[in-house]
């Protein structure tokens, strides 16, 4: 499984830089909606890429929040062994950004400090009318209605990505030098299907690219390295 080579070039490379998304996360508990959509359908009138899009967003937002609580909102959730290393290979010096497609902040609850959130984060939400912030337990116990600002009434707008919104231009400028000048690149835990996310891949420019992941990507073929196992299973056998 090449797990040897692997541990080989975290232990002499100081210039890693780790790509993640929601395979990351579910070890921790929080589901990958793309892998059960059955479930949801029978709970919702309409699949989840169309319920957590601008446009439904904007035209039925009640029927955004009921989802959005329900599914997105994992407050609960606690980091993974995933989570914890790469907080410690950053600690000591190895790891120089996590860029992530998740939106839990787990890898900041488990003490990474440099993470670029590409589709943004639960925990920060704001009020279109005035700018107010709000944390995501705001959210959560508005339950029923859509949340509103408690200085002007405005509705409330998790700062979420979703469907046919641009990512922020600045973290994807961030996310772009890290990859660029990466030493080691790991990708893991991503079906490498979202785009433009999926895209930064392209510019690494080292000959250590590797990637994780249980089932098979379109980017496989591209790999220096392949993994196909969990996450946990991997970077549990790091020794910092």
């Amino acid at each position: 499984m090449n797990i040897e080579q692997f541990l080989q070039m975290i232990k002499e490379s100081d210039n890693i830089v780790f790509f993640g998304g929601a395979g990351v996360s579910t070890e921790s508990g929080i589901p990958d909606f793309r892998s059960v959509d059955g479930l949801y359908n029978q709970k919702y009138d309409y699949p989840p890429e169309t319920i957590l899009s601008h446009s439904f967003y904007m035209r039925h937002t009640d029927e955004f929040y009921r989802f959005y609580r329900d599914k997105m909102l994992c407050l609960t959730a606690k980091p993974n062994t995933t989570h914890y290393k790469l907080a410690e290979l950053e600690g000591a010096g190895k790891v120089k950004a996590v860029i992530t497609q998740n939106i839990d902040g787990l890898h900041q609850m488990a003490g990474s400090k440099k993470v670029l959130e590409l589709h943004g984060s639960v925990h920060r939400n704001y009020c279109r009318k005035c700018g107010k912030g709000f944390d995501a337990e705001y959210i959560l116990n508005s339950v029923d209605k859509v949340p509103l600002c408690d200085k002007c009434g405005g509705e409330i707008k998790p700062d979420v990505v979703l469907y046919e919104e641009g990512l922020d231009q600045q973290t994807l400028e961030d996310a772009v030098f890290y990859i660029s000048h990466a030493d080691v690149l790991i990708v893991g835990g991503t079906s490498l299907a979202v785009y433009p996310a999926a895209g930064l891949i392209d510019y690494y420019r080292g000959n250590k690219l590797v990637l994780i992941n249980k089932s098979t990507t379109p980017m496989d073929g591209r790999a220096d390295l392949l993994i196909q196992a969990g996450l946990g299973e991997v970077f549990g056998q790091i020794e910092v």
